[in-house]
């Protein structure tokens, strides 16, 4: 019995002991300089609030928080470089929806495992795009270009950045919704593809507030619809797509988050998603996030564990209806 006692006591002694350990690390961290790897290029939206955020943690811890991009090759560049970074909490990464909830499923093997080697530590927005036609287009609402691409199978085009991203996955949504088939277009630059929306080279696009917006603002391309469950504050006139006479339930979105390491204490981990929400509460982050037409995104750490494989499972659906690969 005493054998007994003594054993239990001293599990709770060492169970003691590792939270007083953890919570030691989180009072501390950081206790160096943070580096915050991105695979967007600097001036990027994205990258433009994650320079935001890291000037308040900055602040806030007391240490240098750096920046460093790496763009290129899909984000991998980025992401092998957090990879081989510090494993306790001192390297983080930005990474969106593409690299968590798409990419898996686009690649038959990746450099990467999205369930094992990230942590959402938080994440820092949501935006929604609009179906944007030309301004002179003969489409003036969703309903119109489902029923011409319903009457002339393939003769519609639409465009994007690249395969598999949020545009070319929510344009492959809208035609598995609507069994419509049209063509998809690559461009190399977003101001490319825009432009072409507005000259009438392609039908329509899906594109966000930072990049259609602003041939929008300029009368060049209109906006017909928004993919988001209501219509936004920002844009009262403009439908939701159902509003629009496109199927019902029809959402696509783009989101970006702060990620960490797996494995890292927990103390240490609610520290970073604590900090980092703080900051994105600051009144200049929420004004700039008007100006990209992005919009915060809290979640506990469980709530967006589970939409992450919520969008996973739907973009599984998309590409393997599109038959899209990038092997």
């Amino acid at each position: 019995m005493k054998n007994a006692f003594s054993l239990l006591a001293g599990t709770a002694l060492a169970a003691l002991s590792l939270l007083g350990a953890g919570t030691a690390h989180a009072q501390e961290f950081p206790t160096k300089p943070v580096r915050i790897l991105t695979p967007f290029p600097a001036g990027a939206g994205p990258e433009a609030v994650l320079r935001l955020v890291a000037e308040r943690l900055q602040k806030k811890w007391g240490k240098p928080v750096v920046i460093e991009n790496k763009p290129g090759a899909n984000g991998f560049i980025a992401i092998d470089a957090f990879k081989r970074g510090a494993t306790d909490g001192h390297d983080l990464i930005q990474i969106d929806n593409v690299h968590l909830a798409a990419y898996p499923h686009l690649f038959k093997k990746l450099p990467y495992d999205a369930a094992k080697d990230f942590d959402v530590a938080a994440p820092l927005f949501r935006n929604y795009f609009f179906v944007g036609v030309g301004a002179g287009s003969k489409y003036k609402t969703v309903g119109d270009i489902v029923a011409d691409a319903k009457a002339r199978p393939t003769a519609l085009n639409y465009g994007s950045w690249s395969v598999g991203n949020p545009v070319h996955l929510g344009s492959a949504l809208l035609e598995s919704m609507t069994g419509t088939q049209m063509q998809h277009v690559v461009y190399k630059e977003t101001s490319q593809l825009y432009a072409a929306v507005a000259s009438g080279e392609l039908d329509w696009s899906l594109g966000s507030l930072a990049t259609a917006g602003p041939l929008q603002r300029a009368g060049k391309v209109k906006f017909i619809a928004v993919t988001a469950p209501k219509r936004l504050a920002a844009f009262p006139d403009v439908p939701t797509v159902a509003e629009s006479g496109g199927p019902a339930g029809y959402e696509v979105t783009g989101w970006t988050v702060i990620a960490a390491p797996k494995g890292l204490p927990k103390p240490v981990a609610e520290k970073i998603q604590k900090d980092i929400n703080e900051a994105l509460a600051d009144p200049e982050i929420k004004q700039r996030y008007a100006t990209f037409g992005y919009e915060p995104f809290p979640a506990t750490r469980e709530q967006f564990s589970a939409f992450v494989a919520s969008e996973s499972a739907k973009y599984a659906d998309v590409i393997k209806r599109a038959k899209v690969s990038l092997d």
